[in-house]
């Protein structure tokens, strides 16, 4: 019986498109709204390390850490529970519905004692439910990639 339903759930997730092209990373970013908000590279076709998907420049990585030190003319959106975002989509941003706009904004991690300046990109859910950052983003707040680190939101324009 349990190879009954271990074929049927194959059949549903290979029919649903789940597993369309294999389990690597697609070879461009998932929305055109990541795209237009970073210069960064998309991931090499085939990618599936968190270092083959981190394609920020050090130049983009050194100015994000920077950005995020000054602090001035800022509004605390509050706090949220963030998970690792899609790692095919480049640059450093936040999706969360604590923006109803895209704009720019600080992130953060209490925890670790960092920061870093990312765009921020309205996610269509309720305010507690919780935010996406991008990869490079959790690596720069030095956050576990399989955490849900709580960090603190600014809209910064």
């Amino acid at each position: 019986m349990k190879q009954v339903y271990a074929i049927l759930g194959c059949v549903a997730l290979t029919g649903c498109g789940a597993f369309e092209g294999g389990l690597s990373a697609p070879k461009e970013p998932a929305t055109a709204e990541a795209q237009a908000t970073s210069d960064a590279a998309v991931p090499a076709a085939g990618a599936n390390t968190a270092d083959a998907l981190y394609t920020t420049s050090d130049e983009e990585r050194q100015k994000a850490v920077a950005d995020a030190g000054s602090t001035g003319g800022e509004t605390d959106l509050g706090v949220t529970i963030a998970s690792l975002g899609a790692v095919s989509e480049p640059g450093i941003w936040l999706k969360t519905p604590l923006v109803k706009a895209e704009a720019r904004g600080r992130v953060e991690f209490p925890e670790k004692g960092t920061k870093v300046a990312v765009d921020l990109l309205p996610l269509d859910a309720e305010p507690g439910a919780g935010s996406r950052l991008s990869l490079a983003a959790m690596r720069l707040l030095e956050a576990d990639l399989t955490s849900l680190p709580e960090v603190r939101v600014y809209r910064t324009e």
